[in-house]
């Protein structure tokens, strides 16, 4: 059997993304990133942020953001448009040939409208990693050219959906499993997931998921956290050989927290 080659999925997303010096190192480190590699980015306290001077009310639910018509709007705008090409733009700067797309481009990433109950997050999409256009995908990492996805998806029947990155992530990598032997770097503005979110001190090195719902249970693991785990046990499950949530300063030496 051939070896499979390997493939870095790396998500960036929190304040890393609305701070011009933070996100300028990060990419230069991602560019320095060695082997093939695909960026999925998020932007929502940018969205958020902009939503507040547009006079759009941000709702949230568990982390996740509800989105009505008029924020699906915003965060297209937001994520597809000025965060990805800034993005894309910025690492042509210093030569990688990114290239900056949402699940609607190429059918890259089908989504299905989640279901109202018990929860109407409005326009929110869930991916099938099963359905993922893993062909065009590597195509575009075999040729050199590094994707950059932003949280837009599509439902197949023209309508665009707020998708949480962090699922993105999670469902590309996994769908590209099958081909690259695929590892999963969850960056942030923290050092990883902590015992007490103002300590960075407090970092915990590697946890399972018996760890994980315990710490659920007693409060350290909560709001923005929790699919962001989900997701990384959920990708362990289904075949992405490492995953790592660290911060976005850590990414080419790799201390975080290590998920097993």
């Amino acid at each position: 059997m051939k070896k499979k080659e390997r493939l870095s999925i790396v998500k960036i997303g929190g304040n890393i993304v609305d701070n011009p010096e933070a996100l300028k190192a990060f990419l230069a480190d991602f560019h320095r990133l060695e082997g093939r590699k695909l960026l999925v980015h998020g932007g929502g306290v940018m969205a958020s942020k902009m939503a507040s001077q547009l006079g759009i009310e941000t709702k949230m639910v568990q982390g996740r953001r509800i989105t009505d018509g008029e924020t699906l709007k915003l965060v297209t705008m937001v994520y597809a448009g000025w965060i990805n090409k800034s993005m894309v733009a910025s690492l042509q700067q210093i030569g990688c040939n990114a290239i900056g797309l949402s699940g609607a481009d190429a059918n890259v990433i089908p989504s299905v409208r989640r279901s109202p109950e018990p929860v109407d997050f409005g326009f929110v999409g869930d991916p099938d990693p099963e359905k993922i256009n893993t062909a065009f995908l590597s195509q575009l990492i075999e040729s050199k050219a590094t994707p950059i996805l932003c949280a837009i998806t599509h439902d197949g029947h023209g309508s665009l959906l707020n998708t949480n990155a962090d699922t993105i992530a999670y469902s590309v990598a996994t769908a590209l499993s099958k081909q690259y032997k695929t590892s999963l770097y969850y960056c942030f503005e923290k050092e990883g997931v902590l015992r007490d979110l103002n300590d960075p001190l407090s970092l915990i090195p590697s946890m399972n998921k018996a760890e994980c719902d315990k710490y659920k249970l007693q409060g350290i693991i909560a709001d923005g956290m929790i699919p962001k785990l989900d997701n990384s046990f959920r990708a362990i499950e289904n075949g992405v050989s490492r995953v790592i949530i660290l911060h976005a300063q850590n990414l080419l030496n790799q201390q975080g927290t290590v998920l097993r």
